[in-house]
């Protein structure tokens, strides 16, 4: 079993780092492979909605969103952590996750997803939502903790100080952990759930 966690921010030893790592300590403990993968600071291009991945099964812009797509269909969750801009998770994670699941068209169907943001102040919530979006249009499992899954911090390693935020972090991964090991065994016995076929595309003028 193996979780991805995409770190969304440019700087190094970000706050939002920081939360990944904390994460990272209990699926280890769970005994749950880990991946980091970190986009921040990279050079990744919004959708340009050329639609090329239908043909291509694969974004048009080979960077890091098709290296990241093949480990994405092997995993079993994917964690998000985004810093927060203006109310928003950064421009660079936005590009990232609307090609990744655009572009990728492997069932993600019963994965287990879950998305963080840390901010100075505020904006947390807006963001959060955001992140949310990916995972229930695309069948995924949305674990969830005892509180929205945000940290706080400005300065690198103020984060630490946000005792409560960092509980809300090992919870989430604990029950990430729970609902992927659970998948699993529902897999093994049930199967998953019978899909049907995406014929009806309704528009509203």
């Amino acid at each position: 079993m193996k979780v991805l966690l995409v770190n969304g921010s440019p700087r190094a030893n970000s706050n939002t780092l920081l939360g990944l790592r904390e994460m990272e300590k209990i699926f280890c403990d769970q005994g749950i492979e880990t991946e980091i993968f970190s986009i921040g600071g990279k050079d990744i291009r919004g959708c340009i909605g050329c639609e090329k991945c239908r043909d291509l099964h694969r974004c048009v812009f080979d960077d890091a969103v098709n290296e990241f797509a093949q480990k994405f269909e092997q995993a079993d969750g994917l964690v998000i952590g985004s810093p927060v801009y203006y109310s928003a998770p950064n421009a660079t994670v936005q590009a990232f996750l609307q090609r990744l699941f655009y572009s990728s068209h492997f069932s993600k169907t019963m994965k287990v997803g879950a998305g963080f943001v840390c901010a100075r102040r505020s904006g947390t919530t807006a963001s959060f939502d955001v992140l949310n979006k990916f995972f229930t249009i695309s069948g995924m499992v949305v674990a969830s903790s005892q509180y929205w899954n945000n940290i706080h911090g400005g300065a690198a390693g103020e984060a630490e100080q946000d005792a409560e935020g960092m509980q809300t972090l090992r919870v989430l991964a604990r029950n990430m952990s729970f609902l992927i090991k659970s998948i699993a065994l529902g897999k093994e016995k049930f199967g998953l759930p019978e899909a049907e076929p995406k014929h009806f595309w309704t528009n509203f003028i």
